[in-house]
């Protein structure tokens, strides 16, 4: 019995970032859960699916499905973003953005790991920039985040405001010219 299942996208995601920290390709979850590779491609495309699916593909990649609370929920969501995008957060934001720099692990220390491999995905679209580096970058950060859903996701809940934030850092980027 298949059932409409609107969060099932960001439910994979999820999902296959719990298996990839397990060190699991998609070859080997499939295959760990019992369904065909094919299957979980075609699930990243679907809105549903069956449940008994779901919870396999959880197990196997060492996790379970659960509800929760609205309550907790809004605190989940809330990790993946800073808490507040003030001006001296923006600042050093542009700072990076303009310096170059590809480090993961400085990008990771300016904020929440999905918040900075959103950034690196929309730097990737802007022109003078290396993509390939850029959405690399993303992955590393938070393995994922290239998929054009999950970077829909970060567009709608990031703070950072990209008509605001790219045509500052164009300005940052000819001050440091």
């Amino acid at each position: 019995m298949k059932k409409s299942m609107s969060g099932l996208p960001d439910l994979l995601t999820a999902l296959t970032r719990e298996a990839r920290a397990r060190g699991l390709t998609d070859a080997a979850w499939a295959r760990a859960a019992g369904v065909r590779t094919e299957t979980l491609c075609r699930l990243r495309r679907r809105q549903s699916c069956d449940f008994a699916t779901l919870e396999a593909l959880a197990h196997a990649a060492g996790t379970g499905i659960g509800v929760l609370d609205s309550a907790s929920r809004n605190a989940e969501d809330d990790a993946h973003f800073p808490a507040h995008l003030d001006r001296e957060l923006e600042a050093r934001l542009l700072q990076l953005c303009a310096s170059g720099e590809l480090d993961a692990a400085r990008w990771a220390r300016l904020g929440p790991r999905f918040f900075m491999a959103g950034l690196a995905v929309m730097l990737a679209s802007v022109r003078g920039y290396d993509r390939r580096a850029l959405l690399e970058l993303a992955e590393r950060l938070h393995p994922g985040s290239c998929e054009p859903e999950v970077f829909a996701i970060w567009l709608a809940r990031s703070p950072l405001q990209p008509s605001r934030f790219l045509p500052l850092l164009e300005a940052e980027r000819a001050h440091a010219a």
